[in-house]
């Protein structure tokens, strides 16, 4: 068997394990088929998801959903006002040791491989800062010393429109930790309808468990050695740049509408997005349309529009999509 054909066979295996876990999920999870290929996407990637929406539109159940179809270990933080660091990472406490006294480290809920970080816009900065290094090292430091997090690990994260009351804005250093940004929208009237269904009766459906840790460690290498074409690394590199109104290239309504544009973290997740994109769709490497089809959620929260096209109602999602058309 040649490695091209091994390949093929792998492609095919994501693509049934993909298809048995959007079947176990839609006994429960009425539509938003996007805003779940793209929860999956990210979480081959080794990337995180932060969900945006009203209450009310089954954010939180949509992940715990996935994490009961994954064999994995899951644990739900709720954000409130008052949550401190040490509630997410865990702490040092003093135990009788053999006659004396000595610390022990008791984990936190950040200790498992899906983290719900749920309301994550509910809790001020210095308790959402307690997830950056987790994030991105996949480590947490107490009291000097690095404990490890379990593999793989992710953060998906809820949230609900910052003009809310009682919320505080994630900082850009947070925001960047997340692979994409999904916004969960109203569901159409047949979708509703089926919601009402399914949720006032006395019948409750429990999903099938698909995938466990190691299959998805395979498959994020799977993702990872994927191949992909020069020049759609060269156009991941040249729509992250020209969100950046400093750069030679950007076109003139990014100057005038954009305070801050994306870092090079948006063109590798570009990449990496393209990459997944292409084989759940059974294609072996990446097209422009794959790269396209993750723009939106991979640029959205990394431009920083000015106040100007604030005020003239013009968002991140506006100048994402004319650089798109462009």
């Amino acid at each position: 068997m040649t490695k091209y054909s091994e390949g093929m066979d792998a492609v095919r295996n994501l693509q049934d394990a993909y298809q048995r876990i959007r079947e176990e999920m839609a006994q429960v999870i009425v539509g938003q088929d996007l805003v779940l290929e793209q929860l999956l996407i990210a979480m081959l990637c080794r990337g995180h998801c932060l969900l945006v929406g009203v209450p009310g539109l089954a954010k939180t159940l949509m992940i715990s959903t996935l994490a009961g179809v994954l064999d994995l270990d899951f644990n739900r933080i709720q954000f409130t006002p008052d949550l401190m660091p040490s509630d997410i990472t865990g702490t040092e406490l003093i135990e009788e040791d053999g006659g004396g006294k000595a610390f022990r480290f008791y984990r936190g809920p950040v200790f498992a491989n899906i983290v719900l970080a749920d309301e994550i816009n509910r809790t001020p900065p210095k308790t959402q800062a307690a997830l950056l290094q987790a994030m991105q090292e996949h480590e947490v430091t107490v009291a000097g010393t690095t404990h490890k997090l379990p593999d793989p690990f992710f953060v998906l994260a809820t949230q609900n429109p910052i003009e809310q009351e009682g919320t505080y804005p994630l900082p850009e250093a947070q925001l960047d930790r997340f692979m994409f940004m999904l916004k969960v929208e109203y569901p159409s009237w047949e979708e509703e309808v089926r919601i009402v269904r399914n949720t006032t009766g006395a019948t409750r459906v429990s999903p099938k468990r698909i995938l466990g840790a190691k299959e998805i460690l395979d498959l994020q290498q799977l993702v990872l050695r994927t191949p992909v074409a020069d020049n759609i690394i060269e156009q991941a590199v040249t729509l992250a740049a020209k969100t950046r109104p400093g750069d030679t290239n950007a076109p003139d309504f990014v100057r005038e509408q954009v305070n801050w544009g994306a870092g090079p973290r948006a063109s590798q997740y570009l990449v990496l997005g393209a990459k997944c994109r292409a084989l759940l769709n059974g294609r072996p490497t990446p097209d422009e349309e794959d790269l396209r089809s993750v723009a939106l959620p991979v640029l959205r929260h990394r431009v920083l529009t000015s106040f100007a096209a604030e005020a003239e109602g013009i968002r991140s999602d506006d100048v994402i999509r004319r650089l798109l058309e462009a």
